[in-house]
């Protein structure tokens, strides 16, 4: 499990926002609920749990270092 920092990858956030699999589960309505991740997959709901309780985005600490 990783502590402290996650290290950027625009590629891979780009790659993210534009995947097909993103456009047809936003645009045909093939999500589940928010909250419902527990229900899907617990295993990978409960180590994201933890890994967005351990660890922050260099985005977010850019941010509150310009406010």
């Amino acid at each position: 499990m990783k502590f402290g920092m996650r290290k950027p990858s625009i590629r891979k956030s780009i790659a993210a926002r534009t995947s097909p699999a993103r456009y047809v589960r936003h645009n045909l309505g093939v999500k589940a609920p928010r909250g419902w991740g527990w229900l899907t997959d617990p295993k990978r709901a409960l180590y994201n749990r933890i890994y967005n309780r351990t660890t922050f985005s260099f985005w977010s600490l850019l941010r509150k270092l310009i406010k």
